[in-house]
This record gives structure tokens, C-alpha cells and sequence, in this order.
């Protein structure tokens, strides 16, 4: 349905985008990961043509969409990573604003608007002021923006920053079930993990401008089939004990995350031992460890070195 064919964005001297090959097939939620600074959201600007890249070709239904981008336009709906509303205007005439400039009127916008308010959660708080608005309010209401045409495509660039576990849940929810009731298609990025495992049919992981990884989720998790995650909990840690796991060669990846620290070891490694050693020599009370099913944060973890919020 929607293709970026080795696509390349340069800055002066600076690649955000090498290379690029993607595909979003009708109906599917996609989850696009990276990094800070991968290039995320210079690759979604390109898909939505927002931006021109400095080479290769954007492809919708076969159609290159570079030179004449107006039919993709029409049926792409983009939810931004910063909330674009007016605050000082009423939800619903915000809805009335935008939904101009997408070219609806009379009761055909009146009438959407009142579907799409109910869609969001926001009928009651229609005349209100966006101002007023909680965070998570205002992120629903910037999803209703962009849906107000009925788009075959939605691209989300981090819709739930910020907001508080109700709202998120909501906004979760709401992307499922457009994704069934419509079969519409959603471009998803995050930096919460469990929002992708739980919405995405397909996965593609982005560092330093190239596409390191794609595939199912199931897929991507069989990069580490080989490795172990395993989880340490104590009650504290010290900086002997963390500085000897960290230069400990047989231990690829570690993440400290308050009480917990996890690994990624070879299967083939029995660590539980020097495990052991080690925390009683840094004089550490391990209270559990466990072996973990390999998540996607374990899999990101390995590809870039980084944890996901760095």
C-alpha cells in the first residue's frame, strides 16, 4: 500500500535517513522504533510528504507520490509528536477549524464531528475550552483532528508522552479498535515498549538513520534466541557490584533499572555461579533471580546499546 524505496535524507553533511526500504501493507498497525535522534520522525515526514528526500521514492498503490503527492495527502491522517491544537478555541472548534481545511462543511462536518467527539471520549467537554484540558484530553482530542476525514492511513509519532495511565489506555484502546471496525492502517512510534508488543503486527527498529531490524514481533525476539535475559533484584547495589557485571565479558548487555538489573547472556553461559560470587564479594543481598522471556526492549537493547529513552 505505502512504500519507501530507498529513501536518503541528508542535512549539509549529516545522513538522518540511509537507505531506507519500508512497507506498510493495508490494514496492518506498524511500529516504527528508535533512539533519540534515529531518525523517526524525518523518515515519518518523508512518508507523509511533509518532506522531500535528497534520494529514492515514496510509493503509494504503485504510484510514486515525490512529484504529485495530493492522493496520499487525502487519505493520510498524522497525530504529531507535539500537540497541534489552538488552545484559546473550544474542542469543538478546533474540530470545525481543521476539518475545513479538509475541505468538510455543513452537516457532513457537524456530523462528523459529533462521531468523532464520541470516538475520543470528549462529547461532554465539546464546548470547552482546549486550554482547560488535561495532557491526555488534549492528546485525544489531537487523535480526533486526524480523523476527522476518515483517513485509510494514520501515522501516530508518540501520541501518549506524558499522560496519565487512564488517557493512555484510552488512546490504546481507541487505536485498536479503529485498526478492527475500519481495517485502518496505523504507522505507530513509541518509547514505551508495552505499547508496541501489545499494538503491532509488524515491527521496524531504526539507529543512526539506517533500519537495523524488521519483522514480526515474534521475529525480532529471534534475534536473542541464542542469549538469556535474566533479572537481578536486591534491595540496593553498589558500584563494585555494577562496575564487575559491567566487565564481565561473558554478560552482553545490562540495563539498571532501580532494584532491578537485567542481563542478556549466551545460553550456553552458566553465570548463576559467579552471579553468586560476585555479589558477595560487593557485599550485595540478591533477594531474586530469575530468567526472563526475551522482550523487545531485551532485543533493542542489543542492536543499539542503548536503552530506548536514552
Amino acid at each position: 500500500m505505502l512504500e519507501l524505496i530507498d529513501i536518503t535524507k541528508k542535512y549539509k553533511q549529516t545522513k538522518a535517513v540511509k537507505n531506507m526500504n519500508m512497507y506498510i501493507e493495508k490494514g496492518e498497525i506498524v511500529g516504527l522504533l528508535g533512539p533519540n535522534g534515529a531518525g523517526k520522525s524525518t523518515a515519518i515526514s518523508i512518508l507523509s510528504s511533509l518532506l522531500e528526500p535528497t534520494s529514492g521514492d515514496v510509493k503509494f498503490e504503485n504510484k510514486s507520490m515525490i512529484k504529485n503527492p495530493k492522493s496520499l495527502r487525502q487519505i493520510v491522517g498524522i497525530v504529531p509528536q507535539e500537540i497541534a491544537l489552538y488552545e484559546d478555541l473550544s474542542a469543538e472548534e478546533n474540530m470545525k477549524f481543521f476539518g475545513r481545511i479538509y475541505r468538510l462543511k455543513g452537516k457532513t462536518l457537524k456530523n462528523k464531528i459529533s462521531e468523532v467527539l464520541e470516538q475520543i471520549g470528549l462529547t461532554d467537554r465539546r464546548k470547552d475550552i482546549v486550554k482547560t484540558f488535561s495532557g491526555g484530553m488534549k492528546r485525544r482530542l489531537n487523535i480526533g483532528v486526524a480523523m476527522l476525514h476518515d483517513p485509510e492511513i494514520l501515522i501516530m509519532d508518540e501520541p501518549t508522552v506524558g499522560i496519565d495511565p487512564q488517557s493512555r489506555n484510552y488512546i490504546l484502546q481507541t487505536v485498536k479498535r479503529l485498526n478492527k471496525d475500519r481495517q485502518m492502517t496505523v504507522l505507530y512510534t513509541s518509547h514505551y515498549m508495552e505499547e508496541v508488543e501489545y499494538l503491532c503486527d509488524r515491527i521496524y527498529i531504526m539507529d543512526k538513520g539506517n533500519l537495523i531490524a524488521s519483522g514480526t514481533k515474534d521475529e525480532i525476539k529471534q534475534i536473542l534466541a541464542s542469549e538469556n535475559t535474566i533479572s537481578l533484584k536486591a534491595d540496593h547495589w553498589n558500584e563494585r557490584f555494577i562496575t564487575n557485571l559491567r566487565e564481565n565479558p561473558q554478560i552482553h548487555q545490562m540495563k539498571v533499572d532501580g532494584n532491578e538489573i537485567v542481563l542478556v547472556v549466551s545460553k550456553d553461559v552458566n553465570i548463576f555461579s559467579k552471579l553468586a560470587h560476585l555479589a558477595e564479594e560487593a557485599n550485595v543481598q540478591l533477594r531474586a533471580v530469575d530468567v526472563k522471556q526475551v522482550t523487545l526492549e531485551d532485543v533493542f537493547l542489543h542492536l543499539t546499546g542503548r536503552a530506548l529513552r536514552d
